[in-house]
């Protein structure tokens, strides 16, 4: 372990070992990748260098993240990287960018504040932070020794910080800024957001999951119901996506989900958690550089034509064998096909799946879930799955198979062939490609490994020989494939798919449209189109957090808090017209001071005396004015002007002339 002592109080703690290793180079080859790619990309940008400055201090933080030993030390690099890639979200300073940025730093600053709290609370149980500490306090003794008020408190840092976690990583209900951040953020930065960024929030769930509540059913529970949630809304609005980037973010949010299935299941399986736990992180790795993939891919398609939408960016893929090849390989392995890496880690996680419901049939486990809730969420992992082979088909056929409708775009996206990227940047695109099918192919050489190095981390039992081609693991891969593909046909190609009229895709003349593959549409005088038919009601950030928290809760807020003000000056009223009444003191004036009532009082006197000698004698009429009313009113007007004159610059000066000239003239006299 190594420390830095006193740096924000409680001092850096960091430790090295096999997990931490797999993810610090995982993350150091995904910044390689994206950083030779970047040149391409930003060659005609404004403020690159501050992308490039704030991707080297994202980088720092997140490897600080992997490092971290402690709670703490995770804590301060977590909010560092939040920080610092909020620049790559709000990089163009459009309106849409800064409104989606403004969405990331909300769900990040109120996650980290959450997170925080948990911390103080799980601090104040434990007295340290250390996961090794952590560890040794609850796995070897168990949470059960704890007594009730501390089990509570336990339970409330768990939950506190699982949400900032889950904010980070993109879980449901927090995943609402994938979906808004990755259309907008450069394809580079969306690579990283995806890849690496989400998986320094699970980074913090595995941590909790395998230290403070390794075997707990409920942690558990909680974990796969979330996990399950995740994975089949996100598939969902990957599905209606039209946009290429808000599909891969959708997608995003699913394969989180697909992890955090793995990690329940090897949360309830206890001892036999193997193939869970190494199915979730081989799944995060896999994850990590298939989104590399994509993204990148997304990005040569937009730096070359700056659109995104699937009617727009339709053909461009035509004729482009090394473009074609790179997100090949990307769909094919977050499609989980066999030979691909995806297929790998999925089939784990789906194994764990059965093998955990075998032991709740035979009795040999305690569940919150009865078999057949299991076998539902399995078929609902395969569904999930068959979802994600169909919005990739959908991708692939539209960029690579389908021709553009207008045949002059077509026609200057086959002229790109070619021109569309640099040599660096194919360099980049294609090793990253390539990696995917090497991994699937030889999974006992490079994702066992990888599991391997980190069962201490993980806290994995041994992991049985795995036949991972057999016919019964390639079974579950093929139902999900079938899925897709009926999934494709009838739900992408019927129903998200609608005829429009050739005028309202802009060709003026109907007869210029009957030339080439449009002829046929011509005559029909319609075109097929993608469409978004996911209504706009149904996005969680404009119809619940939104109006949460920038219209109910400072209404209600501000309701209770003028009641309580208005209660406080009623109690105030209500005590001194009651029990504190106010009475006169016996010696308290109606006004002024003493001074005021003794000069009134004394010509008060003067006046009763003039008017029963001199008056009387003279005849005159009597007088009876109020004198020391007379007497307050001049003091207050004396005092007014005193004030003044004294509050006065020249007043000053004056005051710091006499001072000045007794001074010289005590040194004078002192001499």
């Amino acid at each position: 372990m190594f420390s830095i002592p006193e740096v924000c109080s409680m001092g850096l703690n960091f430790t090295i070992d096999g997990f931490r290793i797999v993810y610090c180079l995982i993350a150091a080859f995904m910044w390689a990748m994206t950083g030779l790619f970047s040149i391409q990309y930003f060659s005609h940008y404004k403020n690159k260098k501050r992308y490039h400055i704030f991707s080297i201090i994202t980088f720092l933080a997140t490897e600080g993240v992997f490092l971290s030993a402690d709670f703490y030390t995770l804590f301060i690099f977590f909010e560092i990287m939040s920080l610092a890639s909020y620049t790559w979200v709000a990089y163009d300073e459009k309106k849409d960018s800064i409104k989606a940025a403004d969405t990331y730093m909300a769900v990040a600053v109120i996650g980290g504040l959450v997170m925080l709290m948990g911390i103080f609370l799980l601090y104040s149980v434990t007295g340290t932070l250390n996961f090794n500490d952590l560890e040794y306090a609850f796995f070897d003794y168990g949470v059960a020794s704890l007594n009730p008020s501390d089990m509570h408190k336990l339970w409330a840092a768990g939950i506190c910080m699982l949400f900032g976690f889950f904010a980070k990583a993109g879980a449901f209900p927090l995943h609402i800024w994938l979906p808004k951040a990755h259309p907008v953020a450069p394809a580079p930065a969306s690579a990283l957001l995806s890849g690496i960024l989400t998986k320094a929030g699970m980074f913090g769930v595995l941590v909790l999951s395998c230290r403070v509540f390794l075997s707990n059913a409920t942690w558990g529970a909680i974990i796969l119901v979330i996990g399950v949630a995740t994975m089949l809304h996100g598939a969902v609005l990957a599905l209606f996506s039209v946009d290429l980037k808000r599909t891969l973010a959708c997608s995003s949010v699913s394969q989180i989900g697909f992890i955090l299935v793995g990690v329940g299941i090897a949360v309830l399986s206890g001892e036999e958690n193997a193939m869970a736990i190494r199915g979730s992180l081989m799944h995060m790795a896999n994850h990590s550089l298939i989104k590399l993939c994509l993204f990148m891919a997304a990005g040569a398609i937009f730096m070359n034509i700056h659109k995104l939408d699937l009617n727009d960016i339709r053909g461009f893929g035509r004729k482009k064998p090394l473009l074609t090849y790179i997100f090949l390989m990307g769909a094919l392995g977050i499609g989980g096909m066999p030979l691909f890496n995806g297929y790998i880690s999925k089939t784990l996680i789906h194994e764990s799946i059965v093998e955990y419901t075998e032991f709740v049939e035979t009795a040999r486990m305690f569940s919150y879930f009865s078999a057949s809730s299991l076998k539902a969420i399995e078929w609902i992992f395969l569904f999930s799955g068959g979802l994600t082979v169909a919005y990739m088909t959908k991708l692939f056929v539209c960029i690579f198979v389908e021709e553009n409708e207008d045949d002059e775009v077509q026609k200057k996206y086959d002229e790109l062939n070619g021109k569309y990227m640099s040599g660096l940047s194919a360099f980049a695109l294609t090793l990253s490609a390539t990696v995917l099918p090497v991994l699937g192919m030889l999974p006992g050489k490079t994702l066992a490994v990888m599991g391997e190095m980190s069962k201490d981390f993980l806290h994995s039992a041994e992991l049985h020989s795995v036949h991972w081609f057999s016919l019964g693991n390639v079974k579950g891969a093929f139902i999900s494939i079938a899925i897709g593909v009926v999934v494709y046909f009838v739900v992408v190609r019927g129903f998200l798919m609608s005829k429009s009229p050739v005028t309202d895709i802009g060709l003026e003349d109907l007869e210029d449209a009957i030339t080439g593959r449009l002829k046929k549409q011509a005559e029909e005088a319609k075109v097929k189109r993608y469409i978004n038919r996911w209504n706009k009601y149904l996005d969680l950030e404009n119809m619940l957090y939104r109006p949460l928290l920038l219209k109910f809760l400072p209404f209600v807020f501000g309701v209770v808090c003028r009641f309580l003000d208005s209660l406080i000056d009623w109690a105030v009223v209500f005590l001194r017209k009651t029990i504190y009444k106010d009475s006169k003191l016996p010696q308290e004036l109606e006004e002024g001071n003493v001074l005021t009532h003794i000069i009134g009082t004394i010509l008060n006197k003067i006046q009763d005396i003039r008017n029963l000698t001199v008056g009387r004698k003279k005849g005159m009429s009597l007088e009876f004015k109020d004198y020391e009313h007379k007497t307050v009113m001049t003091y207050e007007r004396i005092d007014e002007s005193v004030q003044i004159i004294t509050r006065s610059m020249s007043f000053g000066l004056i005051i710091f002339c006499i001072g000045l000239l007794l001074t010289v003239a005590y040194i004078i006299i002192a001499r």
